[in-house]
């Protein structure tokens, strides 16, 4: 019986496959321009992106109402209390799905949308979309305060990943719509398509512009939206009146307040790192399983909740009553506080959120308190409900590091203009300090610790295996130190060199001499060329490299001192001058070896574009061909089976298709012939020769 299941979902897979093939192959047929295709596909990912955030949004309503309802009702003998158990049970379904498949667990968040779009170029499993899809419901929808938006960007993206990798689009295209998935899905999550597009290009391709790119954000994101306002309405989720900005000399009053939550926004991110630092350790771990741990951060959470409702689940409503002053400030200061300190243990004991609508949740609370206390100290009359959507917009970019798309979030989403001029001021602010603390964007600072090295959605690591050594290195000009003015101003005029490095009598390095430094003496050089030496004149610091040092190191040196040139010296301790290395030559290294890697990835698509039963014409007479493993070939090595022997063809390569939910990187590995190797039920091979013998191969093995 358990064979026979196998065989059939074997079945279904190859038809599934089958229907793929007949598809791509139809597409391809359609004689219609590049960009009209790119359109298509483009609206067609801001469909489905905005179809599954509609589901994800009402799923998570579906599981609210199931928890906070009938399971509440199901533990009545608790009474009232029944709510402290909510989040801790939902905890523990997370804890058993984390047990079932940790290593999907492990890959959520917008951290994961960006290393597939760097890394996997796009590609991102069904498996993981699914889970992902799945346990935040749980999480969110048992009332534990963590936001929905990371979760969705996730889900759209890995939608779209899966949509453009079925319609069998370059990993290039594959990487521009699985972006534009994720912030499509946020698009429709907040109802806000310029936000969506900006997400998608200050997080997932961290501010990696190309017009192509754009085009497919504002395309996608526009899309979702609309199919979000079709489904769930196009009334904002936050209601308040008309924000009074009052006098513009109060204006600095939005800087402080940028100010104050850009330190918030540093003390949060602080925070959070410790405790996931926390919940890593090796005693932590050894010691308590890790679903206890989350049931007892479920625990605390009922717990609060219990006390201060508002604290269950995403927070939009508390965030309303904020706006309508309807809690008071001492209300105000304990779910800040609780936020603050809820969100991350959530988060880092393995529950499954975003951080965007607790960001929300912090600057709200922030924004009113900083307007109350304002008004209660000095007097004035500041308008709260500006303050508090200040202080939102404030907070989402501070702890996100997002300062374009927190303004754009925050102005959608309350379709008002007349307080842009504050919530730009504060965020900017905010981000600005966040960023010079942290130096550089949270999400990179996330993935430079588990070893990546991301800028501007690529990764950066092509210099770091190539060393000095490996590089064309030119001659430099040495000097010594004692030469005389005139000889040197001799050596300048005839050398096309436009630096000269002095060495002392040991015939070390000591300094160098450019135009910089003689352009001073040309004025007094009558009265100065007898006694001023080399010497007098170099600039003593001089940067240096070895042939063991990477080219990455060295390109940084070249950015930093704004160098055109620097010296190599043995790495022995003799420091034997071998030349100079140059910006130019490291920069021609760059583009060759992405050349290569181009050129492998185009080659990669190519072996892949191959359709099975889609003979490709290579010369007259002669193909190549994709065919499936034929049932009698399953389990014999292509020894045995002496294909060139028996059919005339010669086997070129052999392609191992993963199955659809298959947790790989890749869907297909490419593998060369070797004569051992024995052939499975999910592999095909790739085939070259007469059209004649390909035809004749389908007939005897069909």
């Amino acid at each position: 019986m358990k064979i026979k299941n196998i065989d059939s979902i074997k079945d279904f897979y190859f038809k599934f496959k089958s229907i793929r093939t007949y598809l791509r192959i139809k597409v391809a047929k359609i004689n219609v321009p590049e960009y009209t295709t790119f359109t298509i596909f483009a609206v067609s990912t801001g469909v489905l992106a905005g179809l599954a955030a509609v589901f994800f949004h009402n799923s998570i309503e579906f599981f609210n109402v199931l928890f906070f309802e009938q399971t509440a009702e199901g533990l009545f003998f608790f009474g009232a209390a029944a709510v402290i158990l909510l989040p801790a049970i939902g905890m523990f379904i997370q804890a058993v799905m984390i047990l079932t498949a940790k290593d999907t667990a492990k890959k959520k968040g917008v951290s994961e949308v960006i290393k597939a779009v760097a890394l996997r170029g796009g590609y991102i499993p069904l498996r993981t979309t699914i889970f992902h899809f799945i346990a935040p419901v749980i999480s969110i929808g048992s009332g534990n305060t963590v936001g929905p938006e990371g979760p969705a960007a996730q889900i759209g993206g890995g939608v779209a990943s899966k949509f453009t990798h079925f319609a069998g689009l370059s990993d290039s295209r594959i990487r521009i719509f699985t972006a534009a998935g994720a912030g499509a899905a946020i698009a429709a999550i907040f109802n806000t398509p310029l936000g969506g597009v900006f997400f998608a290009l200050e997080i997932v391709l961290l501010n990696d512009f190309q017009t192509p790119t754009f085009s497919a954000l504002i395309l996608a994101s526009v899309t979702a939206s609309a199919i979000s306002r079709i489904f769930l309405g196009n009334e904002s989720v936050f209601v308040f009146g008309t924000p009074e900005i009052g006098s513009y000399s109060n204006l600095y009053l939005f800087a402080v307040l940028g100010l104050a939550v850009g330190l918030i926004s540093i003390l949060f991110i602080r925070y959070s790192s410790s405790v996931e630092h926390l919940f890593r350790t090796k005693i932590l771990r050894s010691k308590i399983p890790q679903w206890t741990i989350m049931v007892l951060v479920g625990l605390v959470v009922g717990v609060a909740g219990y006390f201060y409702s508002e604290i269950f689940g995403i927070g939009y409503i508390a965030i309303n009553e904020i706006l309508a002053n309807s809690i008071t400030w001492k209300v105000v200061i304990i779910l800040l506080v609780l936020k603050f300190i809820l969100v991350p243990l959530i988060i880092h004991s393995g529950g499954f959120g975003g951080l965007f609508a607790p960001s929300l949740f912090m600057g709200a609370c922030f924004g009113y308190l900083f307007a109350f206390s304002i008004n209660s100290i000095w007097g004035l009359n500041l308008d709260y409900t500006t303050f508090v959507l200040v202080g939102m917009g404030a907070m989402l970019g501070g702890i996100n590091t997002i300062p374009i798309s927190a303004i754009l979030i925050i102005f959608e989403m309350t379709q008002d203009y007349s307080f842009i001029l504050p919530l730009m001021l504060a965020v900017i602010v905010s981000t600005t300090m966040v960023q010079i603390i942290l130096k550089g964007s949270v999400h990179t600072k996330h993935l430079e610790e588990q070893g990546f090295q991301i800028k501007k959605g690529r990764e950066t690591s092509l210099l770091k295996s190539i060393n000095v050594s490996d590089a064309s290195l030119t001659e430099i000009e040495l000097i010594p130190d004692q030469t005389v003015l005139p000889a040197l101003v001799g050596r300048l005029l005839e050398s096309p060199q436009s630096t000269f490095y002095t060495i002392n009598e040991s015939g070390k390095l000591s300094g160098t001499i450019t135009e910089t430094e003689l352009r001073p003496l040309i004025t007094e050089y009558d009265q100065i060329k007898d006694v001023v030496v080399a010497g007098d004149i170099m600039n003593p610091m001089v940067i240096i490299v070895s042939p063991d040092d990477d080219l990455d190191f060295v390109l940084n040196l070249f950015g930093k001192w704004n160098l055109d040139q620097i010296p190599v010296v043995s790495s022995d301790g003799k420091k034997e001058i071998l030349g100079a290395i140059t910006r130019q030559e490291v920069i021609a290294i760059y583009n060759r070896e992405s050349r290569k890697l181009n050129l492998a990835s185009g080659l990669t698509n190519e072996l892949k574009s191959i359709e099975k039963s889609t003979p490709v014409s290579i010369a007259a007479g002669h193909s190549i061909s994709e065919e499936n493993v034929p049932l009698t070939f399953i389990g014999k090595t292509l020894v045995e089976l002496e294909i060139r022997s028996n059919f005339g063809l010669e086997v070129l390569m052999i392609k191992q298709h993963k199955d659809l939910f298959s947790e790989e990187d890749k869907e297909i590995d490419i593998l060369t012939p070797d004569p051992n190797y024995k052939l499975k039920r999910t592999d095909s091979i790739v085939l070259f020769g007469l059209d004649e013998k390909i035809e004749e191969f389908r007939r005897l093995t069909k």
